[in-house]
Parts: structure tokens; sequence; C-alpha cells
């Protein structure tokens, strides 16, 4: 029995090893994707708009409010568990309830969620808020591509569909990129990008003509479903010129 644990310990840690060096090999074989995501990335994209910008502060806060929260908690638990243990001599009391301490662990949770709730829902009414938009743009997703149609504003009348571009396609059909070879953008690279203008407010209304997608753009700070029959909008106002990757992020089928 001690045979087959160490050499099943011997194989996951040659497994392990290699698997580390094939994800260090990896990560030097590419490099951080403008406007997409970046090598080793940890946290939310680079914000280029005020609602991302103010999504990025609302995930910080909520996560240091969550980690302290938990910290005191379960800090003052095992304290208590450890300081009067049965081992030392402690005998456990017979009380019964505190209106105190129920006032106070009703009140200052109630605190808690209203300062979270706060600035969550200031963002969640920006982001609804399409009012007032200087280009309307009508996305329609389909399988696999995402049709573009100027509604309203600067490029009015122009109508496009936007699919992956052919050589990534045909990169995808053979099973990805090739061993050493290094592409920056696989998957992410459409043959005829959506272009508006910066600092302008762009509304995109959002449908679909076959199944269920979702149009996301990460750097912005967007994502709406796109639902066949239905229509949902959102907005954007990019403040940097540069080129900005999204993706459907609703399971669509084979070439999603």
């Amino acid at each position: 029995m001690k045979r087959i644990f160490s050499k099943l310990a011997a194989t996951l840690l040659v497994a392990s090893a290699w698997a580390g060096t094939v994800a260090f090999t990896a990560a030097q074989a590419v490099s951080d994707l403008p406007g997409g995501p970046a090598v080793r990335q940890l946290n939310l994209h680079p914000p280029v708009t005020k609602i991302a910008e103010e999504q990025v502060w609302l995930h910080w806060f909520m996560l240091i409010l969550c980690t302290a929260i938990f910290v005191a908690v379960f800090t003052v638990m095992f304290y208590s568990i450890w300081k009067h243990r049965k081992s030392v001599g402690h005998k456990s009391a017979n009380f019964h309830e505190s209106v105190t301490v129920e006032i106070v662990w009703t009140i200052v949770p109630f605190v808690i969620v209203i300062l979270m709730a706060l600035p969550a829902t200031k963002v969640v009414v920006a982001m609804k808020d399409t009012t007032n938009a200087d280009l309307t743009i009508k996305v329609t997703g389909m399988q696999w591509k995402w049709g573009y149609d100027y509604l309203k504003g600067e490029g009015e009348g122009i109508g496009f569909l936007s699919a992956l571009d052919r050589t990534q396609r045909e990169m995808s059909n053979d099973g990805g990129p090739k061993a050493g070879e290094q592409v920056e953008d696989y998957l992410l690279k459409v043959d005829h990008p959506m272009v508006v203008p910066v600092n302008k407010k762009i509304r995109l209304i959002t449908t679909a003509n076959d199944v269920i997608h979702s149009f996301m753009i990460p750097s912005f700070g967007i994502k709406q479903d796109a639902i066949p029959g239905f229509v949902r909008d959102t907005w954007f106002r990019a403040e940097k010129i540069g080129d900005y990757h999204g993706q459907c992020v609703e399971l669509c089928g084979k070439e999603h």
C-alpha cells in the first residue's frame, strides 16, 4: 500500500511540474492584449468608461467589506472557542435571550446592507439610463456573428455583419494555434469591428434572430442579453481611443 501511495505521489508531482512548465511556457509566449485580457490577469479589465470605473470601485469596496466582516466574525468565534474551552476549566453558562444583543445584531447588519446597497443602486441606475444618446446602434446576435445597424446619429443607415476573422476560424477548426505559434488575439479578432466615436454616449439595442446571446465588452462595463423576440438596451461612453474586445457570454452553440 505504501508503495502504491509513493508511486501515486511521485506521479502527481511529475504531473504538477509538467503542468507548471506548460503554463509558464504558454504565459511567456503571449503578452497583454490591449483592450482585452492580460497575462495572469486577476483583476477586472482596465476600465475605459465611467461606469466601468465605478464597477471596479464597487467590486473592491464589496470585497474589502465582506473580507473585514469575515475576519471579524471568525476571529471572535475562534477566540471564544479557544479562550473558553472546557479543558481549562470553563463551564457552559445557562442564560436566556438578550434584548440588547438582538437589537445590536439586527441594526448592525441593516446598516452594513444599506452601506452596500446605496453605491450599488447608484451604479445600476446609471447603467440603465440610456436616454439622450448621441448614437444608437442595433446589435443582433446570431449563430455565429453579430449584426450592427446604425439607427440614429453619426453613421446612420450603415449596417453590416461582424464574424470571427477567417484565419482564426480556420485555426480554431484545426484545433487552435500550433505549438510555439504566437497569436495575441486568438478567437477575439473579427473581420468587421463596430466603430464608434469617443466621448459620445452610445446606446446599444440588443436582440437576436435565433437563440439567446449576450453582448459583453468588459472594458466598457457592459453586458446585455440578446433574446429572440425581445429588445433590451444598454449604453457606454468610451473615453480612450483603442481596440476593445467583446465576446458573446451566453452559450449559443458550437462556435460560441
